[in-house]
């Protein structure tokens, strides 16, 4: 499933580059990140035949993803700590090497999977509900007004409100600094085709700075 604001016209190239065999959703509300808890893609959350949630939210390179999309590996494999530009990050990402012991860990990820859709809950990386309970982020009083402040904002963004959105982006930010796709879509609705240099793009990359872009996802816990 694309998150994304701006609906079918922004994910439609990532989606014919894919060639998916299953059908594609576009969650252009960011449901998923208040429902589920998502904070950052790519994510993955197993939901078996019974509907019950068996992993939370978590980071999930599957080997193509890993292969197509450099500029998503750049940002949680070992790399400096200070990025010039993202142009800087795309090019890196090219030459990072990726497996175990790194956070962006395909075919581990890939594996465990595939063990899951064969075993069913007798692979061990099934969850139990108390261990899901356990992983998942609490929804807080300031993560709901985050989302409250994330869906205005785009309402007002789609309604040519710009300035008035942009007041909401940057609460939604503020009260959930720890979710990128609030950054991420903020930063793509305010400035479009801008510089990497400039505006909210700018301010993604001085954030990816400040927490290290190391830290960019969580470790993936196997």
């Amino acid at each position: 499933m694309a998150m994304d604001t701006g609906g079918w016209d922004a994910a439609r190239p990532f989606l014919e580059a894919a060639h998916p065999s299953h059908p594609a959703l576009i969650d252009q509300e960011h449901s998923l990140d208040s429902l589920l808890g998502i904070v950052n893609v790519p994510s993955g959350v197993w939901i078996d035949e019974a509907g019950t949630i068996v992993r939370p939210p978590e980071p999930a390179f599957a080997r193509p993803f890993a292969e197509t999309m450099p500029q998503v590996v750049a940002a949680v494999a070992d790399y400096v700590s200070e990025v010039a530009s993202l142009p800087g990050v795309l090019e890196a990402a090219r030459n990072l090497p990726i497996g175990p012991g790194r956070r962006v860990d395909p075919d581990r990820y890939y594996a465990a999977l595939l063990d899951w859709i064969r075993k069913g809950p007798a692979s061990p990386y099934a969850l139990s509900p108390s261990e899901v309970i356990e992983r998942s982020r609490p929804m807080s009083a300031d993560v709901s007004a985050a989302a409250a402040h994330f869906e205005l904002a785009q309402h007002l963004h789609r309604h040519g409100m710009s300035e008035t959105a942009a007041a909401h982006f940057e609460e939604a930010i503020r009260m959930q600094p720890e979710n990128w796709t609030y950054k991420c879509q903020a930063w793509a609705c305010m400035n479009p085709g801008s510089e990497p240099t400039e505006g909210y793009n700018r301010a993604w990359l001085e954030a990816v700075n400040k927490i290290g872009i190391e830290n960019y996802y969580e470790r993936l816990e196997l």
